[in-house]
């Protein structure tokens, strides 16, 4: 009779995953147990595998999403069959469009009775796989090592995105004989990018010749600088080369945002990037979609300057704008390529490009002048410029910012300083869903171990997954999410305003809410900020906090017109 516990190297389907994942050397996973992954969750207990229960399978996927994100190693996470499955997919296409790399566990029906009305059954694989890197089904217990292997490949490799194991009943509390040398793993593939590949000789010739002719080239860096770890080989690059790097919102940091060569964000939120697209005399794109937002919807860059696009992706290449020039490779290692390719010329093309240099320099210079007073605004209620000034002035160089979608992603993108070239800024810019903040929080603090966190949500966004409140103080994370409280859908109302006119507001407005009390109620130190001059004291609290986390409800602007960072070009 089988109870669970292996004899000898006879085991359950459940005990081969975890032991798999145990090899993987596996960070935290998150999840929500049903029948189906049961004997799994008795072998994570046995084998002391470190599993969190969430409270909502969203906030598990997002958790691993941003752990992911922070550290480079997969994330993990698990939900049983039916609803448990379905709510991991606004998560899984978040992580799917970022290029995170995850492995997804589900449970699904037993096959002797798959397809008689099984309770909460459903076509669950279709529904996963369009938003699944790879959806693999375990249709035979002795295959477990080998599929879990496969996923990870396919999750780290070119890229990365998440990968579901499909688990049928029978096959997870099945027993079967294991030999000890079937769990063994390739240890590349317990980060991404596990593989490299670079762009061919003769395509790295011909944007270095394009590059050493330019006297105003301009890096347009988007978020798969780092999925490739490239920031350092990026600014690096930049510097020897004076030339200037505009981001997107996930490809902040990879070039420091206090760096002479910053020239901030690009697209709908630019501050002066826009202008430096349009005189530059080649366009050297890295890791970048160059999608709506980017782009200013589809306007830039014009036709008729040499853009050069390097991607891992070719899929990538030519969906929104025609390239001149393809490189299809690894960023790091393009860049590392392009580097030496433009070895001999580097010292003087800078000296060349030195007047062009000192311009983005100036032009940063005068553009924080402009913005000086929005920045210390003593205005009540507060401010949203003046909120992230403040946390620019606390936030330490090795800390991160998780951002959630919309309204606080977009006030982020456009004020948070990073410090040094990496990814410190941590949106969820792959679906830009509201509700990742809190969640996200979790797996980026349980990533960056003794590094502060801060989580930045709008109150919508935390309305949708206070329960991880619960979560995040079971876990005594010290981390602090600061709630924008505008008591509003906030980046709706501000449309609304934008094209309807003030007052012509509709299911865009939430109730006056403490969330400093509701901190409290649910175990957490909860901090309520209405006084701009509190900012400094609470930010400083809450990043002095040991084994709790700080929640600071600060009241922003009701001000629909000052809502956002910038003007929303589809509203024009």
């Amino acid at each position: 009779m089988n109870n669970g516990q292996h004899t000898g190297m006879e085991m359950t389907g459940g005990e081969a995953l975890a032991r798999m994942l145990r090899a993987f050397e596996v960070g935290p996973m998150f999840g929500m147990g049903g029948f189906q992954l049961l004997p799994f969750y008795d072998a994570v207990r046995r084998l002391g595998l470190s599993h969190t229960l969430i409270n909502d399978e969203r906030g598990g996927v997002f958790a691993a999403d941003a752990y992911a994100k922070v550290t480079g190693r997969v994330g993990v996470c698990d939900a049983t069959l039916g609803p448990g499955a379905t709510n991991l997919i606004t998560g899984m296409v978040e992580a799917l469009n970022a290029g995170s790399p995850l492995v997804i566990l589900v449970g699904d029906t037993n096959r002797d009775h798959a397809g008689k009305n099984m309770t909460q059954e459903s076509r669950q694989m279709e529904i996963l796989r369009p938003a699944a890197k790879e959806v693999l089904r375990v249709e035979a217990i002795h295959r477990i090592p080998e599929l879990v292997r496969r996923a990870f490949a396919i999750a780290t490799s070119g890229r990365p995105g998440p990968v579901v194991l499909d688990f049928p009943e029978d096959v997870c509390h099945g027993v079967h004989p294991f030999a000890e040398d079937e769990f063994f793993v390739d240890a590349a593939h317990k980060r991404a990018p596990a593989l490299r590949t670079r762009p061919s000789a003769s395509a790295v010739e011909a944007a270095a010749a394009y590059l050493a002719k330019a006297r105003r080239p301009l890096i347009l860096a988007g978020g798969g600088v780092h999925l490739s770890d490239a920031a350092d080989t990026l600014q690096a690059f930049a510097q020897a080369q004076a030339i200037p790097v505009a981001h997107t919102m996930t490809g902040k940091g990879a070039i420091a945002c206090v760096h002479p060569l910053n020239a901030g964000l690009f697209g709908r939120y630019d501050r002066f990037a826009n202008a430096l697209i349009e005189a530059s005399d080649c366009l050297l794109v890295v890791g970048c979609k160059l999608g709506e937002i980017a782009t200013k919807r589809f306007t830039l860059p014009v036709a008729g300057k040499p853009l050069i696009h390097l991607d891992i992706l070719a899929e990538e290449f030519g969906r929104t704008t025609a390239p001149t020039l393809c490189l299809w490779g690894d960023a790091r290692e393009g860049i590392a390529d392009l580097a030496v390719a433009l070895g001999d010329d580097a010292e003087r093309l800078r000296a060349a490009r030195a007047e062009y240099g000192a311009e983005v320099e100036t032009r940063m210079a005068e553009w924080r002048a402009s913005v000086e007073p929005r920045l210390t605004s003593g205005e009540k209620p507060i401010n949203m410029a003046r909120v992230m000034h403040e946390l620019n002035r606390i936030m330490p160089a090795d800390g991160y910012l998780i951002a959630d979608g919309g309204f606080a992603g977009h006030w982020g993108g456009l004020l948070f300083d990073t410090k040094r070239p990496g990814r410190s800024f941590v949106p969820d810019r792959g679906f830009a869903s509201i509700g990742y903040g809190l969640p996200g929080v979790i797996g980026a603090k349980l990533g960056a171990g003794d590094r502060k966190v801060v989580g930045l949500t709008g109150d919508g966004g935390f309305n949708m997954m206070l329960g991880e409140l619960e979560t995040l103080r079971r876990l005594r994370l010290a981390a602090t999410v600061i709630v924008v409280n505008n008591a509003a859908s906030g980046y709706v109302k501000a449309l609304q305003h934008s094209m309807y006119g003030e007052g012509s507001y509709q299911s865009s407005e939430l109730s006056e809410v403490n969330y400093a009390a509701v901190a409290e109620a649910l175990g957490c130190r909860g901090i309520r900020v209405e006084d701009p001059e509190a900012l400094q004291p609470a930010l400083a609290e809450g990043l002095g906090q040991s084994g709790s986390a700080t929640i600071i409800d600060v009241v922003v602007t009701r001000d629909p017109a000052k809502m956002l960072p910038g003007v929303d070009s589809r509203t024009s």
